[in-house]
């Protein structure tokens, strides 16, 4: 048995009767929807039409949103319905991220993650799900699809039907008949403001707190929407009609309703935690690594390395916890574990991280070789997933395109190193480090900083299989990131550090290419964490 859907575009006539009963169905907030129609204006004045689409969760037989989801929130029941259970998720909106089709959104009623579940309620006893029984045209088909005498069943094998996205290999289970690319492509039609309901462009929920602050802050509402949506508005209100017609008269396809933005799910928690993870790691690695270079290892080393190490995975930890939507429930990552998402491993492997670095300063307060050795080489394996796990739970959010990047291990591995050497050349200044890391710090620096290089050439200059991740490359290289990229990232936390270590004598200028690395590492992860977020996935 295999649940699913048809949308016969053939019938729609967009009244949203599904999105009404969806929300009476299910007590959904304003602002957020399970299922919602989105209609697209299109051809050239006179010979125009208007395209509706139903939206919703499509009940992936590989559903990234189970697959990332740490705690069994999200889970494929047996007849193929993606259902949750919203006593068991944290608000860590992975889920979100993962779903390539903007299914899932943060209730704000509850903090936790929701989406369409099929009715699961009304399916159990026989019936079928809201959206389904209000139709007034049946344009909406529900059934067992693996039952060859379901309607359902039949359609599909009669009809040419399309899916969203079949190139994400979710193998969505929402067909549509006469499915307009115009509509299911969330870029192939602009983002306006000037649509059905976009008066809610602020949003509520998740979104809601951060649009709150940005208001009492003194921000623009109408250039925030517009930012947050990943385009630049310069469009006066008044100028709106006229425009919408221009769109109209020169053929272009054109948004006329859809749900609001969510806004940025993953902001500063996320890239602050990213940073000081890669702090926390390298102090560990980097004299781990030292030690297996010159085959000795002075005990200042392992005690500032672990120290720092400690400092900052305890406030990677914190930030983790801050940007759950339900906080008080951050344990259940350990407790709870879907053993297929990297934020449970990724949860582990700092657990048992910040223990290895605690066994070593252990060892070297009573003096104990056989813990050091323990410390060091259980530290160095924790502490080397720690440092890049992020890039395989970022590869897991099949959302969004330029999180899918080859390299995105190696970009983490490297700024961990990188940050290692900032620490131990800043303990240099501080009368911490040892005399004969003299030279190995300055190595690392410029080793470091050119792969660095060469990996960020990688990961924006290679050919990008999709359309949305070329977007986001372009965006910070020419738009909006640029500044951040060019004087942040390039300048800043690579161009002069690496000629203050060639050619600035050492010491003080070590410490300060330090700094300096450090400010354009965290320019680099806002904006790896941010502009992806900024392409629309419905």
């Amino acid at each position: 048995m295999k649940y699913g859907f048809v949308i016969d575009n053939r019938k729609c006539i967009g009244c949203h009767a599904c999105t009404v009963a969806c929300k009476s169905e299910h007590d959904v907030a304003i602002g957020v929807n399970r299922t919602w129609v989105k209609q697209v204006e299109k051809g050239q004045f006179p010979n125009t039409r208007r395209v509706f689409s139903v939206m919703r969760c499509n009940h992936c037989t590989d559903a990234p949103c189970v697959n990332i989801c740490p705690t069994q929130a999200l889970f494929t029941r047996e007849d193929g319905i993606v259902d949750f259970d919203n006593s068991a998720c944290i608000g860590c909106k992975s889920c979100i991220q993962a779903c390539p089709y903007d299914a899932l959104y943060i209730d704000p009623k509850t903090s936790t993650a929701a989406k369409c579940n099929y009715c699961a309620h009304r399916v159990d006893i026989g019936l079928e799900p809201a959206c389904v029984n209000v139709c007034p045209e049946h344009a909406i088909i529900s059934g067992d699809m693996d039952d060859i005498d379901s309607e359902i069943a039949q359609l599909l094998a009669r009809e040419q039907v399309t899916v969203r996205k079949s190139e994400k290999g979710t193998k969505p289970n929402v067909y549509y008949i006469n499915g307009d690319q115009d509509s299911l492509n969330p870029t192939a039609t602009s983002i306006s403001d000037q649509y059905m309901w976009s008066s809610q462009s602020q949003g509520v929920g998740h979104y809601a707190k951060y649009a709150e602050n940005r208001l009492a802050e003194g921000a623009d509402i109408v250039q925030m929407a517009a930012q947050l949506s990943g385009r630049e508005m310069n469009i006066a209100p008044d100028d709106a009609n006229k425009k919408s017609v221009e769109v109209i008269m020169q053929g272009k396809s054109k948004r006329v309703s859809d749900q609001p933005s969510k806004g940025l799910l993953w902001g500063k928690e996320v890239t602050a935690y990213v940073w000081t993870k890669a702090i926390a790691s390298g102090a560990f690695l980097l004299p781990f690594l030292a030690w297996l270079w010159t085959g000795g290892i002075n005990t200042h080393s392992l005690w500032v390395g672990s120290t720092v190490g400690i400092i900052f995975l305890t406030l990677t930890g914190l930030l983790l916890i801050k940007d759950l939507d339900q906080p008080s429930r951050f344990l259940y990552v350990l407790l709870k574990p879907q053993w297929g998402s990297w934020l449970v491993k990724g949860g582990y492997a700092i657990t048992f991280f910040g223990a290895s670095m605690a066994l070593v300063l252990l060892s070297i307060i009573l003096d104990s070789e056989i813990l050091r050795q323990i410390g060091l080489y259980s530290g160095a394996f924790f502490g080397t997933i720690t440092a890049i796990y992020t890039a395989f739970l970022f590869a897991q959010a099949k959302g969004r395109d330029f999180w899918q990047s080859p390299v995105l291990a190696l970009h983490m591995l490297i700024h961990s190193l990188l940050a290692g050497a900032a620490v131990f050349a800043i303990a240099t200044v501080l009368g911490l480090n040892p005399s004969g890391w003299s030279e190995t710090v300055p190595f690392f620096f410029k080793f470091g900083i050119l792969f660095n290089l060469v990996i960020l050439a990688l990961e924006l200059g290679m050919p990008h299989p999709t359309a949305d991740a070329q977007r986001v490359s372009k965006m910070i290289l020419k738009g909006e990131y640029k500044n951040y990229f060019w004087i942040g990232s390039i300048l800043i936390g690579n161009i002069i550090p690496l000629l203050l270590i060639l050619f600035g004598g050492g010491g003080i200028m070590t410490a300060i290419a330090g700094v300096l690395l450090l400010i354009g590492m965290y320019c680099t992860e806002h904006i790896w964490v941010e502009a992806p977020q900024r392409i629309p996935l419905a």
